[in-house]
């Protein structure tokens, strides 16, 4: 083992000087253009006051700086747009404040709903996007509506989002004869950047999402499509002389009340009122510098008052995944990223404090953490299955990641994991980078090492390895883009006795390669087609043994158009090893979406073909249909709906039929205050007599959420809500097995 870690290392090391000649610099707009960072914007500082309503009528707009949006960067690309939008900037001592004047020729046909936070749907939106250390290396993404409704994220060099990011700042929009107006004030103290008391130069780009029968962005700048990087992109504006995030602590207290009846012997014992509780949380956060904050929380309330989305987990060999709410976790998300994905916060449960570090000093960003976490959750993967169990311990959780930035764009980066309980641990440790090689070529790579000891009760029954073991896992991947041209291929190696326990790696024990290529064709004029899009994937996989886990082709066509219509087709064809039984499979899916009018979305994914019926180890043929409706009921009310159907046979009979539902209805009072019904719903109707081992027929699961929702702010927020959960069987019906009440209350005070 240790030889086969130091080959890796060299051959690691190796790679990295050989590639060190062929990288190239390349940035943002000409030296010399208005914009570029030899002759960037420069944004004033205003004495007066900027009152947020939406209407951009105080006096401290008449001296902001105010530049347009000139290009549309799709569907079309990079050519005038139809509607004129001005985007305006100033800031004082506390904020920076951005305003946009939207024009439109029919302002009747603006697309503006009342929704909750970080929910803006298809409804017409702005945004401005934030460099603030000016490294293009990530942003701060702030979106808004029409009628004020917030959304905001985390966007990487390459422009993804992370959108469980939150900022506690202030909008307002307001809809006018002309079209409408959009005012943001955004706390310098919620924002990181370098501490200076010269003017700073930042990157911004402002955005415009104009939403008819097609979707039409708008952007501040030209957007190259053979430029990998988005944020580099940006223009360059200057200000901020002596800003600071002041004081920079946030103090937020919480209170959790919760009532339970339930009964003792599911499903025929009384229902029974259990002894309710009250729980007073603190969490703090605090600017240490400008660029680090430190955060604590004592005793929290991480209980997920969003119900997590259904995902239909019949018939499925890998645990599932699940997306981070919880603001702890979520804050500074971004320094915590890895390609292997050993850092997945969601395994911490139930923890009853936590300490966390995160931050940029120049090229250095480290992000920290150490949480005591009161129960274990564990995923034993394999190959071609993984198991999963949650134990009654506590553990100590922390982590480590420390990020330099190299050259333009690109860098280096350490990883450590660690988990420690009774008898018990699990550490993970490595180092990583990111190299953008050229304006169109980007190159990672990552190499970890595991070292693992589980209970000797644990290890026995689950399988696991007695005593004290390691391994690594390494992955590499190449991306080539240019303006119509992508092509991709990648390498990763898990060795059998990888383990991620602090993150999410249900299969290891494989050695995967890829190659991916894909052609888009845009369309310049106005049509009844805006982009197609043609691609190939060529998969291979194999356990470390050299033996087949997979190999495969997959083809797939897109087309993009009016009335916001997509539509997506897919063919696969593969063969794939299951428990030592090789199966040959073919499988296609097409994919749908249609808005053909504002208040309307449909979208259907389908999918059938051969399948492997992964309990009795048989192939056969399945098909899955997946509908979504979103469809808004005037300003105010809103209705979605969800549906999985999923049918399999095998022997020309069929083995299973499950159902999952989720209906939600929304009533939006204003931009802060909403009540929300849910109802999810699960049927599995299994025919026993196709299954070579005994089973119950039937499972169902029916579950009803009633919330009360008023957020002030990110984390100042009233919930009250009512959740019953029921079960049924073959031998017997649906049942309530529990129902709870709850309440939280949180202040967040911003000194």
């Amino acid at each position: 083992m240790a030889s086969e870690c130091s080959c890796a290392y060299r051959a690691y090391a190796l790679f990295l000087f050989l590639i060190l000649f062929h990288v190239q610099a390349f940035g943002s707009p000409e030296e010399g253009e208005p914009g570029s960072l030899g002759k960037p914007y420069i944004i004033p500082r205003t004495e007066s006051s900027v009152r947020i309503d939406g209407v951009l009528d105080d006096a401290a707009w008449k001296t902001a700086r105010v530049v347009e949006l000139n290009y549309e960067i799709s569907p079309r690309e990079n050519v005038p747009p139809q509607v004129k939008t001005e985007v305006l900037f100033i800031y004082d001592n506390s904020n920076l404040y951005v305003g946009f004047r939207c024009y439109d020729p029919d302002p009747s046909q603006i697309r503006a709903y009342l929704r909750d936070r970080d929910a803006i749907g298809a409804d017409d939106w702005v945004a401005v996007e934030l460099d603030t250390y000016n490294d293009q290396r990530r942003a701060f993404t702030l979106l808004v509506t029409p009628l004020g409704v917030q959304a905001d994220g985390i966007s990487d060099a390459a422009g993804i989002k992370d959108y469980n990011w939150d900022m506690i700042f202030s909008t307002a929009g307001k809809i006018t004869p002309w079209g409408y107006g959009v005012e943001m004030a955004i706390p310098f103290s919620s924002l990181r950047f370098q501490r200076s008391d010269e003017a700073q130069i930042w990157g911004i780009n402002a955005a415009r999402g104009y939403i008819r029968d097609l979707r039409h962005q708008i952007w501040l700048a030209p957007y190259d499509r053979s430029n990998s990087c988005r944020v580099c992109q940006y223009l360059k504006f200057k200000g901020f002389e002596g800003v600071s995030p002041g004081r920079n602590v946030e103090i937020t207290p919480t209170l959790t009340a919760v009532q339970t009846v339930s009964r003792d012997d599911f499903p025929s014992g009384e229902l029974k009122t259990r002894e309710g509780s009250a729980d007073v949380g603190l969490t703090v956060r605090w600017g240490m510098t400008p660029n680090l904050f430190l955060g604590g929380t004592l005793n929290p309330d991480f209980s997920q008052v969003e119900a997590d989305s259904l995902q239909l987990d019949i018939n499925e060999p890998f645990a599932l995944q699940y997306p981070e709410k919880r603001p702890f976790f979520t804050d500074g998300l971004d320094f915590f990223k890895s390609g292997i994905n050993v850092i997945y916060t969601r395994t911490m449960r139930n923890p009853e404090l936590g300490i966390k570090l995160s931050g940029k000093e120049g090229a250095n960003a480290v992000g920290a953490y150490l949480v005591q976490d009161n129960v274990t959750n564990l995923i034993f993967p394999g190959s071609q299955y993984s198991q999963t169990v949650s134990l009654p311990e506590s553990n100590m959780s922390s982590v480590f990641r420390y990020t330099r930035d190299i050259w333009n764009n690109s860098n280096v980066g350490v990883l450590l994991t660690d988990r420690e309980g009774d008898d018990y641990f699990n550490r993970v440790f490595g180092i990583d980078s990111t190299l953008r090689l050229t304006r169109q070529d980007t190159l990672q790579l990552q190499f970890l090492g595991s070292n693992t000891r589980y209970d000797d009760r644990t290890a026995s029954v689950f399988g696991q390895p007695v005593g004290s073991f390691s391994d690594r896992a390494v992955k590499a991947d190449y991306v080539h883009k240019t303006r119509h041209y992508t092509g991709e291929a990648g390498f990763s190696s898990i060795g059998p006795d990888f383990r991620a326990d602090l993150g999410f790696l249900p299969q290891v024990g494989y050695d995967r390669y890829y190659i991916k290529n894909s052609y888009e064709w845009r369309n310049a004029e106005d049509s009844w087609w805006s982009s197609t899009r043609l691609a190939n994937n060529l998969y291979y996989s194999e356990n470390n043994n050299g033996v087949l886990l997979e190999k495969g082709a997959a083809t797939s066509f897109s087309y993009q158009g009016i009335s916001q219509t997509t539509l997506s087709l897919e063919n696969i064809t593969s063969r794939r090893v299951y428990n030592g039984v090789e199966f040959g499979l073919s499988q296609f899916s097409v994919n749908t979406s249609i808005m053909p009018t504002s208040n309307v979305s449909l979208y259907l994914d389908t999918t059938f073909g051969d399948h492997i019926d992964f309990a009795n180890t048989r192939k056969g043929r399945r098909i899955r249909l997946s509908p979504f409706l979103d469809l808004q009921l005037g300003l105010h009310l809103g209705m979605y709906f969800f549906h999985v159907f999923e049918r399999m046979n095998v022997n020309d009979r069929r083995l299973y039929t499950a159902n999952v539902s989720q209906l939600s209805a929304v009533y939006q009072f204003n931009r802060r205050t909403f009540f929300r019904s849910i109802l999810q719903y699960i049927d599995y109707d299994y025919n026993v007599s196709n299954y070579i081992f005994a089973m119950d027929p039937h499972y169902r699961e029916l579950f009803t959420q009633l919330l009360f929702s008023y957020k002030l702010n990110p984390r100042t927020v009233l919930f009250l809500g009512y959740s019953d959960n029921c079960f049924g069987s073959g031998q017997y019906g649906i049942t309530r097995k529990d129902y709870t009440l709850f309440a939280k209350i949180g202040y967040a005070w911003v000194l």
